[in-house]
């Protein structure tokens, strides 16, 4: 069992940046990928960034490449989402979770998103 905990939200103005962290208690290589969505009122919710718990490749949704970055630290058991050039359309409700990635029998990035293993998420406001 892993139980996750988002931390760093807040409110910035355009151009601003923010690092969230999500803090993992637990086994964490019980979860192959972990990443960031996010859900924003009337939006669909959008899988931001992911990484594998092991290390290797990343994914970064083409809406937030070159200006968010995923990195984690294994010893602490922490992930992280480095924002920068934030817009007000980045506003959100941002969630750390166990999600879906590629594997050896195939997969896609955040199909699913574990709900089971979710944090309670961080609120991102981005004014103009």
């Amino acid at each position: 069992q892993v139980q996750l905990v988002e931390s760093g939200g807040g409110s910035v103005q355009a151009g601003g940046s923010l690092r969230l962290s999500c803090a993992a208690s637990g086994q964490l290589y019980s979860m192959l990928c972990w990443g960031w969505f996010r859900q924003a009122p009337g939006k669909e919710r959008e899988g931001v960034a992911g990484i594998y718990t092991r290390g290797g490749s990343r994914y970064v949704a083409d809406s937030v490449k070159g200006r968010f970055f995923i990195a984690q630290d294994k010893a602490k058991n922490t992930m992280y989402l480095n924002m920068t050039s934030l817009k007000p359309e980045d506003s959100a409700m941002y969630y750390c979770a166990a999600v879906g990635c590629p594997g050896p029998s195939g997969g896609t990035w955040f199909e699913p998103i574990d709900q089971d293993y979710r944090g309670q998420g961080t609120q991102v406001t981005v004014s103009s």
